[in-house]
């Protein structure tokens, strides 16, 4: 499928406009960010939309399709339940930024599942995604997947002082494998996220980034200062 098929997709849905909950596999295609844009804009007339989950993995998609994408979704306001993954496109800072300003206009979003890994989002893309994620103030379910990006000690940093501010967020999966986080990086992202005092449930994915034993069971000793946490999960190794 490319942009003209993924339009004429979109197209057909809008007329759906009673539509509550919809699950659209267009991965390993060849839509760009036409396409992701057109289809955007349909999915914005389903305003009655609640459950959404929108596979787009594998394409060719950069910054303007995921901004027009996230800006379209926002007038979808009725949605609780988003799962968006972008795995393998070439999304990069100005995408993921756009993308969480757009999502925090969903104020009703109490789960999101959000898929970014092998893509090319630093330091500004992390901390502009976290900020615009901590806006979803009935937000109690993320999953986050960062994974192989470029994303450094301040990206890492930024990223957890931003979801900090989910305050409502009880169950947390990150996973920042595989981009160039060290022990500084690891530590101040750890020592954030204990202020996210309703966690219950925290995974944290490390893997295949600089640390040592020591470093590791540091990270371990930040995390478990979070009072009301039940269950918690660190990869240091894929």
């Amino acid at each position: 499928m490319d942009a003209i098929g993924a339009s004429k997709l979109g197209s057909a849905l809008a007329k759906c406009t009673n539509l509550s909950k919809l699950i659209l596999d267009i991965s390993n295609n060849k839509i760009s960010d036409q396409g992701t844009s057109d289809l955007g804009f349909a999915l914005a007339n389903c305003t009655n939309l609640s459950s959404l989950k929108l596979d787009l993995n594998n394409n060719q998609i950069s910054d303007l399709g995921a901004s027009n994408l996230g800006s379209a979704l926002a007038n979808c306001t009725h949605l609780s339940n988003l799962k968006l993954t972008f795995h393998n496109n070439k999304i990069g800072d100005q995408g993921a930024s756009n993308l969480g300003s757009a999502l925090a206009n969903c104020i009703n979003l109490s789960k999101l599942t959000l898929d970014l890994d092998y893509n090319k989002i630093g330091e500004q893309g992390a901390l502009d995604l976290g900020s615009g994620l901590a806006n979803c103030i009935n937000l109690s379910n993320l999953a986050l997947d960062l994974d192989y990006n470029e994303i450094c000690d301040q990206g890492a940093s930024n990223l957890g002082y931003a979801l900090a501010n989910c305050t409502n967020l009880t169950n947390l999966t990150l996973d920042l494998s595989r981009n160039q986080i060290s022990d500084q990086g690891a530590s101040v992202l750890s020592s954030a996220l204990t202020n996210c005092t309703n966690f219950s449930i925290l995974t944290l994915n490390l893997s295949a980034n600089s640390f040592n034993e020591s470093q590791q069971l540091k990270v371990k000793s930040q995390c478990l200062k979070s009072k009301r946490l039940v269950v918690l999960k660190i990869y240091f190794q894929l």
